[in-house]
């Protein structure tokens, strides 16, 4: 009996039939096909998401938790309920679940609240690959309360040095490390387990800025034993003006108020006021109540497509696009980390990022180019700018070969 060996799936294929739910990629630009690969910038969103955000204005929208008519009350059952949904998204607890503008926002916040309880000549450790949301605010804490910065260096290839970091520990004096968890730049996955625990041995807590790498993997802020966690709703899939800020429990009772106004109050007289308890006394003013609707429905589409597609579509796409891009006389890929996720910059001979772009774009191939909100990492790689072409669950092998075709023209149009 002739029996055939079992053929595997494609998994780039696997995650096609999802294209059509993202509207704009059937769009036109200078008569070309939509390639978009800018997704490490803002994600596209997909029909879901838009029609939760327009269901809610169209048949329920009203002011939450303080009215006590119905419609409040149903747009306060829907807006709590995405707590629930990104409280179970990380494995926290809902009360924990802090909603802020974006990620910048909650690590400014937690600069501010947390970098409070600090005293000068404490320290806050970060990495030479941060954003600059994950770099200023602790430029501004520093400067305002006398606290020290310190910087943990990367290897050539973009990996955090974890030996250099936990030196920078080695004084006692350290009171936060906060490190990407996966850059937008290099794409370097960190890893979160090993940092944290270097960081707690030391006596100093841990957060992540998590805003990239949400969007490619499952993340549990428990089993990587983190404190803080920020993540940013327009990246995976949601709009834009919503994002996460988790943190421990008892440090957030700890923290005073980020903004003080409504809704993060107890009781409020002229001579004083007591705050509400976590995790509304992070939450001053009226919220983004539409946008963390679609940020709740862009994690329901995000868990019915599954993290372990997601993952094995991104793997695959990658291994692709790197041996593609390989293919491309006088291309360099920036960067060859261990765990690399969908991110790719680049740079090639004697063509400027911003010329690769806009002759890209002239291709209808959407790319980034720049320093990319992380100049002090372009300085550590002797560079100015680069190219990046980033992936979400909507990319396919031909948007990558078209990339590649492309890049091979313009190489060809510069000699």
């Amino acid at each position: 009996m002739d029996v055939s060996p079992a053929v595997m799936p494609d998994p780039i294929d696997a995650l096609r039939a999802r294209r059509d739910d993202f509207p704009i990629l059937n769009e036109r630009v200078h008569g070309k096909p939509l390639v978009f690969l800018d997704s490490a910038a803002s994600a596209q969103k997909p029909l879901p998401v838009i029609e939760a955000m327009a269901e809610t204005m169209r048949t329920q929208y009203a002011n939450i938790h303080r009215g006590l008519h119905w419609m409040s009350e149903r747009t306060t059952d829907a807006y709590e309920g995405v707590r629930d949904q990104v409280a179970g998204l990380i494995g926290a607890a809902r009360e924990e679940i802090i909603f802020t503008r974006n990620s910048t926002e909650a690590i400014n916040l937690v600069a501010h609240s947390f970098g409070s309880l600090m005293r000068p000549g404490q320290a806050v450790v970060i990495s030479e690959m941060e954003h600059h949301a994950n770099l200023v605010p602790w430029q501004m804490l520093r400067d305002r309360a006398g606290i020290e910065l310190r910087v943990a260096p990367i290897s050539d290839s973009g990996d955090l040095e974890l030996d250099a970091l936990a030196r920078l520990l080695d004084d006692g004096k350290v009171a936060l490390v906060a490190v990407t968890h996966m850059s937008n730049v290099l794409g370097t996955i960190t890893p979160a387990r090993k940092i944290a625990d270097i960081a707690h041995a030391a006596g100093a807590q841990v957060l992540f800025d998590g805003s990239q790498m949400v969007v490619h993997h499952r993340v549990d802020v428990r089993a990587i034993d983190a404190d803080f966690y920020t993540f940013t709703g327009h990246k995976l899939y949601g709009p834009t003006g919503i994002g996460v800020l988790w943190g421990r429990r008892e440090l957030l009772e700890e923290m005073p108020p980020f903004l003080g106004g409504g809704d993060m109050i107890s009781s409020v007289r002229f001579e004083g006021s007591s705050w509400a308890t976590v995790p509304h006394k992070f939450e001053a003013g009226t919220p983004a109540i539409i946008e963390t609707i679609g940020l709740g429905a862009a994690i329901s589409y995000v868990e019915s497509v599954g993290y372990d597609a997601i993952a094995a579509h991104e793997s695959a796409l990658l291994d692709h696009a790197l041996r593609r891009l390989g293919e491309v006389p006088g291309l360099h890929v920036v960067g060859s980390p261990v765990e690399r996720g969908g991110v790719i910059s680049f740079t090639m001979d004697d063509v400027h990022p911003h010329d690769i772009a806009t002759l890209l774009d002239r291709n209808g191939i959407a790319i980034r180019a720049g320093h990319h909100c992380a100049e002090p990492l372009m300085r550590r790689l002797g560079l100015s700018a680069t190219a990046r072409a980033s992936f979400g669950l909507y990319t396919t092998r031909e948007e990558v070969d078209a990339l590649a075709r492309t890049l091979e023209q313009i190489r060809s149009f510069f000699l």
